[in-house]
């Protein structure tokens, strides 16, 4: 698997609004931003993205995900 493959896995199960992925082919860094995150506390934004990955999680295509979770309004704020 490369990063955008792992990336247009993400973006089809989850409407985001910006959206990186990079990685060495097992180990993944992402930063996601998606309104959806709206109220939630972080484990639960992580829980959403693995959930867009299913299988691949366990079968270890994607052996290690770390990412970074923001609603859009987050993403602007740290950003300046």
């Amino acid at each position: 698997m490369n990063a955008e493959q792992l990336q247009a896995i993400i973006a089809a199960g989850l409407d985001c609004t910006h959206l990186t992925v990079e990685g060495d082919g097992r180990h993944w860094s992402a930063v996601v931003v998606s309104e959806v995150f709206a109220g939630m506390r972080p484990i639960a934004r992580h829980q959403r993205v693995y959930a867009t990955l299913g299988q691949k999680m366990h079968t270890d295509e994607v052996h290690a995900l770390s990412m970074k979770t923001y609603t859009p309004a987050e993403w602007a704020a740290q950003a300046n």
